[in-house]
């Protein structure tokens, strides 16, 4: 064959290939001799020496039965052949035969007839050892009845990955007959299941010739179209004696229950994970809206694609108690939202919105009744009765809302609100265990919810009688332009008695206080007020400031254990002068216009309340454009940093910028005021003027 010319074509188009040496034939060492009518042997193939133990040599041209046969059988042999070649018939069957080297054998024989284009006629013998072919077959024989009988699923496939075997057991999980996967790919008889990765896994396999063992796939099948399963994958390459690569086999084991109990302990550590970070990160601050927020924001993406918190309005304004739950509409405040990803769900929840929801909402019936609400499969005329209106109900719809869940928030056995979650993206509906985990933050969020509303309750009043004890806006003073700011505490536990008070006096003097009751709370705050008022009343009986301080600290010995510190300062504009008087308060600063600001050096004396104290009064000048700042202590102490170093960064502060009074207040704020800081600030600054002209007396 010249090279131009194409190959012998086998089956399907393919040229012939020739099979390396180790196949089933050669492992059996197949026998072929042929005898011509009178029984002499004429042809004798190669692997006839191993079968019968004579070589070509001794056996050609020399009568078979002579070569091969005991006397015994000679006879049998005779009619046998005689009958092959008259009739025409085959023999089969085994037969013993005289070895080579002395012994007798059992060789397994297929005899018939030949003829040729002369009409001779010749008999054939094919001939394999018979216990070589008894242990094939034996073996062929368990391989066959295991895979047909085992109990997992077995397939072979071809380098094309299309099916060549299936045993029963494949049948049953694939839910097609063994005819229907011959010949076909896995995309064909699984299209549901993850065949990409499946092939993929297939080619790599035949490629190296690496097993890959115990591959989770999980999915559906015909078998069981409507409920998920899982499987245990195993691939083999398959390979002949000789090395040839066969095919790839697969072994399948359903492994549902094994994944089932897997997915519900994955479940359980994510639901304990879930009420873990719970636990740190929700109820962190005594803010009602930042505790609600902080529940959404565990509650996705583990829980629910879009969680919300709604408290009712009512309870808010503590207006309502569980003896009073009505059945009608309720007002619902949107406190949190939160969602895994964007989408219009969220966009049309509004925090801080008030909504009216009818009795017929599903988070009204979850308010009323104090239960877990739960719609596994929403549909749009179930979305018409989560949402608070049609808009809302199409925003959710087109979000893909698909589950709803609404538990209550219970606290001390009232009914604060709900905590509603939405499943769009997750594909799973809401079922017992989630309304577990829900009813489970959501208890543990409303007692901080509840402790908040509370805190700011109290705290809302605490400020409210704090400011209405402070001073208004002073009324225009002689020689003085003064600016105030007071700064309540984060917590309601820590409002406490700051206090200032401008104070005009006769001879267009101004008495400036600041002041500190020690303590928190209401009780503080009402003490101030006391202190206030008699500060007030001593001003005007027109007494020293050492003689204001000493009727102060008499007062205070008598308030129930309470102290405070405190400045009385009197400033005559007509001389320029301050008398100023210290109660164990913190020093104040002289700002001299043109010139960098000092601490004034006073007595500190001791706070009133403690009682047999002497109080010492300084006068300083204090010259138009010269200011003086008081403060209380919440202006400078912090928890890490020694009030000398604090002292300094003020000192500095008031030098690196003169600006208006007011701003001057904002800027000390911003500059030494952390956000987190838990004590209440007052702060007073006055700024000498010159006198106007119809108002100035004789010089002194």
């Amino acid at each position: 064959m010249s090279a131009h010319e194409s190959p012998p074509q086998g089956e399907h188009g393919q040229g012939a290939v020739p099979s390396p040496p180790g196949g089933l034939l050669d492992l059996l060492s197949v026998a072929a001799i042929v005898l011509d009518d009178r029984g002499k042997i004429v042809f004798w193939s190669p692997q006839a020496d191993k079968v019968l133990g004579h070589t070509a040599e001794e056996a050609l041209g020399r009568y078979a039965a002579d070569v091969l046969v005991h006397p015994m059988h000679r006879d049998l042999v005779v009619k046998l052949f005689a009958e092959i070649l008259s009739t025409g018939a085959s023999w089969a069957g085994a037969f013993p035969i005289r070895h080579g080297d002395g012994t007798t054998r059992l060789v397994e024989f297929r005899n018939m007839r030949l003829l040729d284009d002369l009409g001779d006629v010749y008999a054939l013998g094919i001939a394999a050892d018979q216990s070589m072919l008894r242990r094939v077959e034996t073996d062929l024989a368990l391989s066959e009845r295991l895979v047909s009988q085992a109990a997992i699923g077995i397939a072979l496939l071809d380098a094309d990955l299309r099916y060549l075997l299936v045993n029963p057991a494949l049948e049953r999980i694939n839910g097609k007959s063994a005819a229907d996967h011959i010949g076909r790919r896995p995309v064909d008889i699984v299209p549901s299941l993850d065949v990409d990765t499946i092939e993929s896994a297939l080619r790599q396999v035949l490629l190296t010739g690496t097993p890959l063992i115990d591959q989770y796939t999980v999915g559906r099948t015909p078998a069981d179209p409507d409920h998920d399963h899982a499987w245990s994958v195993s691939y083999f390459r398959l390979e002949g004696s000789g090395g040839r690569v066969i095919g790839v086999a697969t072994t399948v084991v359903d492994v549902s229950e094994r994944h089932r109990v897997a997915t519900e302990a994955d479940r359980a550590r994510r639901r304990l994970a879930v009420i873990a970070d719970a636990s740190a990160r929700v109820g962190t601050t005594l803010e009602v809206e930042t505790t609600a927020q902080e529940l959404v924001e565990v509650a996705v993406p583990d829980l629910a694609d879009v969680a919300a918190v709604d408290v009712l309005d009512a309870v808010l304004a503590f207006r309502r108690t569980s003896a009073s739950v009505d059945r009608g509409p309720e007002m619902f405040r949107a406190l949190a939202v939160a969602s895994a990803y964007p989408t219009p769900a969220t966009a049309s929840l509004k925090v801080g919105d008030l909504a009216a929801y009818s009795a017929d909402r599903l988070i009204t019936q979850c308010v009323h009744t104090g239960q877990p609400v739960v719609v596994a499969h929403a549909d749009n005329s179930d979305l018409q009765h989560i949402a608070p209106d049609a808009d809302v109900a199409t925003a959710f719809a087109r979000a893909g809302v698909h589950s709803y869940l609404a538990v209550p928030l219970i606290a001390h056995n009232e009914v604060l609100g709900a905590f509603d979650l939405l499943r769009a993206r997750n594909p799973l509906p809401f079922d017992d265990d989630d309304v577990i985990l829900a009813v489970e933050l959501a208890a543990r969020a409303a007692v901080s919810i509840d402790n908040a509303r509370w805190h700011q309750s109290v705290r809302n009043v605490s400020e409210t009688l704090q400011r209405s004890l402070l001073p208004g806006r002073p009324p225009e003073l002689t020689g003085l332009d003064v600016a105030s700011f007071y700064q309540p505490a984060q917590a309601s536990h820590e409002v406490g008695g700051d206090w200032y008070d401008v104070i005009p006096l006769t001879d267009d003097r101004t008495a400036l206080v600041i002041g500190d009751v020690m303590g928190n709370g209401i009780d503080a705050a009402a003490t101030m007020g006391r202190l206030r008022t008699a500060t007030c009343a001593f001003a005007d009986l027109d007494l020293p400031p050492e003689h204001v301080l000493q009727h102060l600290d008499r007062i205070t010995d008598g308030l129930e254990h309470y102290i405070a510190t405190c400045i009385y300062a009197v400033y005559d504009p007509h001389r320029h002068r301050c008398h100023i008087a210290n109660a164990g308060h913190l020093p104040p600063v002289l700002a001299p216009a043109g010139r960098r600001p000092r601490l004034l050096d006073l007595p500190s004396g001791a706070p009133l309340g403690v009682g047999g104290i002497s109080f010492h009064t300084t006068d300083f000048e204090l010259n138009p454009g010269d200011r003086l700042v008081l403060y209380t202590d919440g202006l400078v102490e912090t928890r890490h940093h020694a009030i000398d170093e604090r002292l300094d960064t003020l000192l500095r502060t008031l030098d690196e910028s003169r600006l208006p009074l007011d701003d001057t207040c904002q800027w000390l704020l911003q500059a030494l005021r952390h956000p987190d800081d838990h004590d209440d600030v007052a702060l007073l600054i006055a700024q000498a003027t010159t006198v106007p002209a119809d108002r100035r007396g004789p010089t002194p």
